[in-house]
């Protein structure tokens, strides 16, 4: 059985505390980096390449954590019904300029049940759940193992969760460090097991020397 945690307070994220910087110092952050990165033709797609490989045709994806929609967007095009879930309002009106043909549901991860997906017309379980682009690890402090648990709880049976982040290096000086046996602990918690674990989207293998880690997660049987 998966476990679905809960927050007594709603605590800030690590990503508002990041915004809150940019904004201070004037820097346009995250959403102005991948439209300049998009502009010049770069390649930000390795993630959604990935997401496409697991899951079945025309599947039903939840890019949890979806920012301005560059992963979500990909695997629309590539033919899938995805829906983006973030809570940042400027970050939102940014995917919904950029990428309109993209459905988004206005929530924080570790308040989203299906109770808030059927209130917004949308389904309520998932071929393929994305959480990449280190959502992880800028989540607000101990919410991780709910994350996890609402995401398993938003599975389909036999559907699978991809997960990506840094172990090192992260580019936000706001976020945390999340060592691995940390991370296996709190899926493990929270109803997960594993399935694979590379250190890119482009599946070179894990070593002890790997600064990013990508899993490939199911509810445990």
């Amino acid at each position: 059985m998966f476990h679905v945690a809960s927050v007594a307070t709603v605590a800030e994220t690590r990503w508002e505390r990041a915004r809150a910087y940019e904004r201070a110092e004037g820097q346009g952050g995250y959403g102005a980096h991948f439209a300049r990165l998009m502009a010049d033709g770069v390649d930000v797609q390795g993630e959604a390449r990935l997401a496409d490989v697991l899951a079945p045709r025309g599947a039903g994806i939840l890019d949890a954590g979806s920012g301005m929609g560059r992963v979500g967007a990909a695997l629309v095009a590539r033919g899938h019904r995805v829906v983006g879930v973030d809570f940042d309002p400027e970050i939102l009106d940014q995917s919904r300029r950029t990428f309109p043909e993209l459905p988004l549901v206005d929530s924080r991860l570790d308040e989203l049940t299906s109770a808030k997906l059927t209130a917004a017309g949308l389904p309520t379980a998932y071929d393929v759940i994305v959480c990449v682009g280190n959502v992880m690890i800028l989540l607000a402090p101990d919410t991780e193992r709910t994350v996890l648990g609402n995401l398993a709880a938003l599975l389909t049976p036999g559907g699978r969760l991809l997960v990506g982040f840094a172990l090192s290096g992260a580019p936000s000086g706001f976020s945390r460090s999340y060592p691995l046996e940390e991370f296996v602990a709190d899926y493990e918690a929270s109803g997960l097991e594993k399935v694979h674990r590379f250190a890119t989207y482009d599946l070179e293998p894990f070593t002890d020397d790997s600064t990013y880690v990508v899993h490939v997660l199911r509810r445990a049987e």
